[in-house]
């Protein structure tokens, strides 16, 4: 009976123990605010005509730092260091609880982020399914408004992107990528503070091989304070949807039409952070520009620089400064100027104010919150306040 009530115990131990090794977590945020802006636009293409300037808006705005999320994460310990992971994450309006954008014009999602599933270990880690680009880690990590929604390098290069022809209807971008479908990603550890991010998304188009691929590298160095990042990101058959609307999906060709490379860096020391970067955006299948976006080219550079400052762990203040040009058009340009601060309530709230004031000249329309599109070619200032909240 001893023994009989022993190996009962011991089983129970395990089956705790085993219990103990895996967990699933709930999480989220909720980001809400109000906005005033003096221009506006129906849409983010980049014509003048069909985006007249309608004039100031002052509205709720949802997402003045980052989108409001709902999200569950898991992770099972199988041993020797070894982590079989998953991860499901949508976006919301919080204004009218309406789903994030997927990644086709129309289509209903309800995790439009993030659906992975993975194992990680001493190799490092590996994560398959729909997940964000290892560059959109590396433009936050390299920028001192770390890719907030609101004036960063996340709305820079989103004005690339809308330039090129994007109308803003999915998350299936023109340059670069901020999510992939089908994404294989690894992340390798990190050896003195060198670590890379490989990407392979396979397209799954039937006779043709590259239609739909996409595939990426970035190469991070982090220590001593400073974080340094370079970017290649090389698509086949970017966003097949152009115009006001949504037209019907082109066939996947294969043609090589999406690249962009990146190489940033911030510093921080004590409680001052500073940051810049370069990055150029291109269609290479057409050197000569896209016919479909008129006097825009379609090929684009961008500089960025941005200096913040931490008074104390609850209050810190962050400026930037994000200028856009048209490669092949010296009359496209745009340059922002923006400055923010934050305030934390405690570790999971948060108050913010900012400001912000976009030159875009020619036919640019760079946009000073994602969202919110600017009248083409007109001077555009903007204004911020919120409460973050995250669970």
């Amino acid at each position: 009976m001893k023994l009989r009530i022993t190996g009962a115990a011991a089983l129970l131990a395990f089956a705790a123990s085993a219990h103990a090794q895996s967990s699933v977590t709930l999480y989220g945020a909720v980001d809400s605010g109000l906005l005033w802006q003096n221009t506006s636009a129906a849409n983010f293409l980049p014509n003048a005509k069909a985006n007249p300037n309608l004039g100031h808006v002052f509205q709720f705005k949802d997402g003045g730092v980052y989108a409001s999320i709902f999200g569950l994460r898991g992770t099972e310990d199988i041993g020797a260091g070894y982590k079989v992971n998953f991860k499901l994450q949508g976006t919301f309006n919080s204004g009218n609880g309406k789903s994030g954008l997927a990644s086709s014009p129309g289509a209903s999602s309800m995790f439009t982020q993030v659906t992975t599933v993975g194992v990680s270990g001493p190799f490092g880690r590996i994560d398959v399914g729909r997940q964000f680009a290892p560059m959109a880690y590396a433009m936050a990590e390299t920028d001192v408004r770390n890719a907030q929604y609101f004036g960063s390098v996340l709305t820079a290069w989103l004005t690339m992107n809308t330039a090129a022809g994007w109308p803003g209807t999915s998350t299936n971008g023109q340059i670069g990528a901020l999510y992939d479908d089908n994404a294989i990603v690894y992340n390798s550890p990190s050896f003195h503070g060198l670590s890379a991010a490989l990407q392979y998304a396979p397209g799954g188009t039937p006779g043709a091989f590259q239609g739909g691929t996409r595939e990426s590298a970035v190469l991070k160095y982090s220590n001593f304070g400073l974080n340094a990042d370079a970017v290649y990101y090389n698509g086949h058959d970017a966003n097949p949807y152009l115009g006001a609307s949504p037209t019907p999906l082109h066939p996947a060709t294969g043609l090589n039409n999406n690249r962009f490379v990146y190489l940033g860096a911030k510093y921080t020391w004590r409680g001052l952070s500073v940051s810049g970067s370069w990055s150029n955006g291109r269609n290479p299948a057409a050197p000569n520009g896209n016919p479909a976006i008129g006097a825009i080219s379609g090929d684009f550079d961008m500089l960025t620089g941005g200096i913040g400052y931490r008074f104390s762990p609850s209050f810190d203040i962050t400026s930037g400064v994000y200028y856009v040009k048209d490669e092949k058009h010296n009359q496209n340009q745009s340059t922002l100027y923006v400055l923010g601060g934050n305030y934390n309530l405690s570790k999971r709230t948060s108050l913010y104010a900012q400001v912000g004031y976009v030159s875009n000249r020619g036919a640019m329309n760079q946009e000073i919150t994602y969202g919110s599109p600017v009248a083409v070619g007109k001077n555009t200032a903007a204004g911020n306040v919120g409460i973050r909240h995250s669970f």
